[in-house]
Protein backbone atom coordinates (compact mmCIF):
# COMPACT_ATOMS: atom_id res chain seq x y z
CA UNK A 1 0.00 0.00 0.00
CA UNK A 2 1.08 3.56 -0.71
CA UNK A 3 0.15 6.15 1.92
CA UNK A 4 -0.06 9.91 1.39
CA UNK A 5 -0.51 12.19 4.41
CA UNK A 6 -1.62 15.72 3.55
CA UNK A 7 -0.83 18.31 6.23
CA UNK A 8 -2.56 21.65 5.93
CA UNK A 9 -0.24 24.54 6.80
CA UNK A 10 -0.53 26.48 10.06
CA UNK A 11 -2.38 29.76 10.40
CA UNK A 12 -0.94 32.20 7.87
CA UNK A 13 -0.49 35.96 7.82
CA UNK A 14 -2.35 36.34 4.53
CA UNK A 15 -5.37 34.42 5.84
CA UNK A 16 -5.58 36.55 8.98
CA UNK A 17 -5.09 39.81 7.07
CA UNK A 18 -7.54 38.88 4.32
CA UNK A 19 -4.87 38.98 1.60
CA UNK A 20 -4.94 36.89 -1.55
CA UNK A 21 -2.05 34.58 -0.76
CA UNK A 22 -0.47 33.45 -3.99
CA UNK A 23 3.23 33.62 -4.82
CA UNK A 24 3.29 37.38 -4.11
CA UNK A 25 0.72 37.64 -1.33
CA UNK A 26 1.87 34.82 0.96
CA UNK A 27 4.26 35.97 3.70
CA UNK A 28 4.33 32.82 5.81
CA UNK A 29 2.93 31.78 9.16
CA UNK A 30 1.68 33.86 12.05
CA UNK A 31 3.02 33.26 15.55
CA UNK A 32 -0.08 31.12 16.14
CA UNK A 33 0.65 29.18 12.97
CA UNK A 34 4.20 28.55 14.10
CA UNK A 35 2.94 27.18 17.43
CA UNK A 36 0.42 24.95 15.65
CA UNK A 37 3.16 23.46 13.48
CA UNK A 38 5.38 22.98 16.53
CA UNK A 39 2.56 21.17 18.32
CA UNK A 40 2.19 18.81 15.35
CA UNK A 41 5.96 18.27 15.27
CA UNK A 42 6.00 17.40 18.96
CA UNK A 43 3.12 14.97 18.46
CA UNK A 44 4.88 13.26 15.56
CA UNK A 45 8.12 12.92 17.51
CA UNK A 46 6.26 11.47 20.50
CA UNK A 47 4.11 9.01 18.55
CA UNK A 48 6.47 8.13 15.70
CA UNK A 49 3.38 7.76 13.49
CA UNK A 50 5.13 9.22 10.44
CA UNK A 51 8.61 7.95 11.22
CA UNK A 52 8.41 5.57 8.28
CA UNK A 53 8.00 8.36 5.73
CA UNK A 54 10.45 8.23 2.87
CA UNK A 55 9.78 11.74 1.53
CA UNK A 56 8.51 15.14 2.66
CA UNK A 57 7.08 17.55 0.10
CA UNK A 58 5.52 21.00 0.29
CA UNK A 59 4.11 23.65 -1.98
CA UNK A 60 6.41 26.57 -2.77
CA UNK A 61 4.23 29.02 -0.83
CA UNK A 62 5.92 30.13 2.42
CA UNK A 63 3.05 29.11 4.71
CA UNK A 64 3.36 25.51 3.51
CA UNK A 65 7.16 25.32 3.22
CA UNK A 66 7.58 26.79 6.73
CA UNK A 67 5.15 24.22 8.08
CA UNK A 68 7.09 21.42 6.37
CA UNK A 69 10.41 22.52 7.83
CA UNK A 70 8.98 22.76 11.33
CA UNK A 71 7.43 19.29 11.30
CA UNK A 72 10.41 17.68 9.52
CA UNK A 73 12.05 16.40 12.76
CA UNK A 74 8.94 14.25 13.30
CA UNK A 75 8.87 12.90 9.75
CA UNK A 76 10.99 10.02 8.49
CA UNK A 77 12.78 9.26 11.73
CA UNK A 78 15.97 11.13 10.67
CA UNK A 79 16.83 14.46 9.11
CA UNK A 80 14.70 14.66 5.98
CA UNK A 81 14.88 17.17 3.15
CA UNK A 82 11.84 19.15 2.03
CA UNK A 83 11.12 19.07 -1.70
CA UNK A 84 9.03 22.01 -2.89
CA UNK A 85 6.66 21.64 -5.84
CA UNK A 86 4.52 24.39 -7.35
CA UNK A 87 1.91 21.82 -8.40
CA UNK A 88 1.10 21.45 -4.68
CA UNK A 89 0.19 25.14 -4.36
CA UNK A 90 -3.25 26.50 -3.67
CA UNK A 91 -5.33 27.72 -6.62
CA UNK A 92 -3.24 30.27 -8.53
CA UNK A 93 -5.06 33.63 -8.20
CA UNK A 94 -3.56 35.37 -11.22
CA UNK A 95 -3.16 39.14 -11.35
CA UNK A 96 -5.21 39.58 -8.16
CA UNK A 97 -2.41 38.02 -6.11
CA UNK A 98 -1.49 40.20 -3.12
CA UNK A 99 -4.70 42.24 -3.10
CA UNK A 100 -7.07 42.22 -0.18
CA UNK A 101 -10.01 39.89 -0.79
CA UNK A 102 -12.30 42.92 -0.59
CA UNK A 103 -10.43 44.63 -3.43
CA UNK A 104 -10.19 41.37 -5.33
CA UNK A 105 -13.96 40.90 -5.30
CA UNK A 106 -14.55 44.53 -6.24
CA UNK A 107 -12.34 44.10 -9.31
CA UNK A 108 -13.17 40.55 -10.40
CA UNK A 109 -16.36 39.60 -8.60
CA UNK A 110 -17.10 36.28 -6.93
CA UNK A 111 -16.42 33.29 -9.18
CA UNK A 112 -19.58 31.32 -9.93
CA UNK A 113 -17.97 27.96 -10.49
CA UNK A 114 -21.27 26.15 -10.14
CA UNK A 115 -22.40 27.94 -13.30
CA UNK A 116 -19.02 27.92 -15.05
CA UNK A 117 -16.22 25.88 -13.41
CA UNK A 118 -13.94 26.74 -16.34
CA UNK A 119 -13.89 30.50 -15.71
CA UNK A 120 -10.61 31.87 -14.35
CA UNK A 121 -10.71 33.37 -10.88
CA UNK A 122 -8.99 36.48 -12.35
CA UNK A 123 -6.92 37.19 -15.48
CA UNK A 124 -3.95 34.85 -15.50
CA UNK A 125 -5.45 32.74 -12.71
CA UNK A 126 -6.73 29.19 -12.66
CA UNK A 127 -10.26 27.93 -13.05
CA UNK A 128 -11.74 25.45 -10.61
CA UNK A 129 -11.61 22.33 -12.80
CA UNK A 130 -8.06 23.10 -13.89
CA UNK A 131 -6.98 23.50 -10.29
CA UNK A 132 -8.62 20.25 -9.16
CA UNK A 133 -6.98 18.34 -12.01
CA UNK A 134 -3.58 19.90 -11.33
CA UNK A 135 -3.69 19.32 -7.56
CA UNK A 136 -5.04 15.76 -7.64
CA UNK A 137 -2.62 14.94 -10.44
CA UNK A 138 0.31 16.12 -8.33
CA UNK A 139 -0.71 13.87 -5.42
CA UNK A 140 -1.23 10.94 -7.78
CA UNK A 141 2.24 11.49 -9.26
CA UNK A 142 3.77 11.34 -5.78
CA UNK A 143 1.95 8.07 -5.10
CA UNK A 144 3.37 6.62 -8.31
CA UNK A 145 6.86 7.93 -7.55
CA UNK A 146 6.85 6.41 -4.06
CA UNK A 147 4.82 3.26 -4.71
CA UNK A 148 4.56 1.17 -1.57
CA UNK A 149 5.91 3.97 0.63
CA UNK A 150 4.69 6.68 2.98
CA UNK A 151 4.84 10.30 1.80
CA UNK A 152 4.03 13.47 3.77
CA UNK A 153 2.88 16.62 1.97
CA UNK A 154 2.58 20.07 3.58
CA UNK A 155 -0.03 21.85 1.49
CA UNK A 156 -3.34 23.71 1.53
CA UNK A 157 -7.04 23.27 2.19
CA UNK A 158 -7.73 23.39 -1.53
CA UNK A 159 -5.38 20.46 -2.17
CA UNK A 160 -7.31 18.42 0.40
CA UNK A 161 -10.59 19.35 -1.33
CA UNK A 162 -9.17 18.47 -4.74
CA UNK A 163 -8.25 14.98 -3.55
CA UNK A 164 -11.71 14.50 -2.04
CA UNK A 165 -13.37 15.50 -5.30
CA UNK A 166 -11.05 13.33 -7.39
CA UNK A 167 -10.47 10.24 -5.23
CA UNK A 168 -13.91 9.73 -3.67
CA UNK A 169 -16.84 8.46 -5.78
CA UNK A 170 -18.41 11.90 -6.17
CA UNK A 171 -20.34 12.91 -9.26
CA UNK A 172 -19.98 16.70 -8.99
CA UNK A 173 -16.48 18.19 -9.22
CA UNK A 174 -17.60 21.62 -10.40
CA UNK A 175 -17.50 23.52 -7.12
CA UNK A 176 -15.59 23.53 -3.82
CA UNK A 177 -16.93 21.37 -1.00
CA UNK A 178 -16.33 24.05 1.65
CA UNK A 179 -14.61 21.56 3.94
CA UNK A 180 -13.70 22.89 7.40
CA UNK A 181 -10.09 21.72 7.14
CA UNK A 182 -8.15 22.83 10.22
CA UNK A 183 -4.70 24.36 10.28
CA UNK A 184 -2.01 21.64 10.64
CA UNK A 185 -4.62 18.91 10.34
CA UNK A 186 -3.68 15.59 8.76
CA UNK A 187 -5.66 13.89 5.99
CA UNK A 188 -4.45 10.44 4.99
CA UNK A 189 -5.00 8.50 1.78
CA UNK A 190 -4.05 4.93 0.92
CA UNK A 191 -3.58 3.64 -2.62
CA UNK A 192 -3.54 -0.09 -3.39
CA UNK A 193 -2.52 0.24 -7.03
CA UNK A 194 -6.07 0.38 -8.32
CA UNK A 195 -7.88 2.97 -6.20
CA UNK A 196 -7.83 5.34 -3.25
CA UNK A 197 -9.15 4.87 0.27
CA UNK A 198 -9.55 7.69 2.79
CA UNK A 199 -8.04 6.67 6.15
CA UNK A 200 -8.54 9.90 8.08
CA UNK A 201 -9.57 13.52 7.58
CA UNK A 202 -8.92 16.63 9.69
CA UNK A 203 -6.91 14.90 12.43
CA UNK A 204 -6.07 17.68 14.90
CA UNK A 205 -5.49 15.67 18.07
CA UNK A 206 -2.34 17.74 18.71
CA UNK A 207 -4.53 20.88 18.89
CA UNK A 208 -6.91 19.25 21.36
CA UNK A 209 -9.38 17.94 18.77
CA UNK A 210 -11.81 19.66 16.37
CA UNK A 211 -13.81 21.47 19.08
CA UNK A 212 -10.76 23.27 20.47
CA UNK A 213 -9.42 23.93 16.98
CA UNK A 214 -12.73 25.55 16.09
CA UNK A 215 -12.63 27.70 19.20
CA UNK A 216 -9.13 28.88 18.29
CA UNK A 217 -10.16 29.78 14.74
CA UNK A 218 -8.28 26.96 13.04
CA UNK A 219 -11.37 25.03 11.95
CA UNK A 220 -13.59 27.02 9.65
CA UNK A 221 -15.29 26.65 6.32
CA UNK A 222 -13.63 28.76 3.61
CA UNK A 223 -15.45 31.07 1.17
CA UNK A 224 -15.38 29.67 -2.35
CA UNK A 225 -13.00 32.30 -3.68
CA UNK A 226 -10.86 32.44 -0.56
CA UNK A 227 -8.70 29.36 -0.88
CA UNK A 228 -6.34 28.83 2.02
Amino acid sequence: MTRIVLVRHGESACNVAGIVGGHSGCTGLTSTGLRQAEMLRDRLIATGELSGAEALYSSVLPRASETARIIAPGVGGTTIAVTELCDLCELHPGEGDGLTWVSFRELYGEPDWEADPYSAISPGGENWIGFVDRAAGAVTTLAERHSGGLVVVACHGGIVEATMLSFLPLTDRTRPLGLPTSYTSMTEWEHDGSGWRLLRYNDVAHLGGPSLAQRDGAHRARPEAQQA
